[in-house]
């Protein structure tokens, strides 16, 4: 995944790179459809010019923005899957496994959910 190449590298961990961009490559081949960029350093998705979902990386996490709207939908999933979250973002430890599934209703609610959206963020 080209667009994520200088994201990924400046990891150092090595376990931490490689769980960064399984992540992105799932998002990248489950959604074709999404246009992958880099903005305001962090990897994200979009759609029609419409912010879907973003990833940063920390020390101890990953975390998974997907607006707050799709924290507000999901939220007893997201605490059900063990992930703490804010109003804004989901927090997966590294050492905790990725749900898939629920990365993929997230993801599909924005995509469903932005389709008519005009701006960048939801207003």
């Amino acid at each position: 995944m080209n667009e994520f190449e200088d994201f990924l590298t400046r990891m150092d961990n090595p376990d931490q790179r490689a769980r960064a961009e399984e992540v992105l490559n799932w998002v990248a081949t489950k959604f074709p459809n999404l246009k992958a960029k880099i903005a305001w350093n962090q990897p994200m998705f979009t759609d029609h010019e419409t912010f879907i979902i973003g990833f940063s990386v920390a020390k101890q996490h990953m975390a998974i923005a997907p607006e707050k709207a799709g924290i507000l939908q999901f939220s007893d999933e997201i605490v059900e899957a063990g992930y703490d979250h804010t109003k804004e973002l989901i927090r997966i430890k590294w050492s905790q496994p990725v749900d898939f599934a629920l990365l993929e209703r997230i993801i599909a609610f924005n995509i469903t959910d932005k389709a008519d959206c005009s701006t960048f963020w939801r207003k």
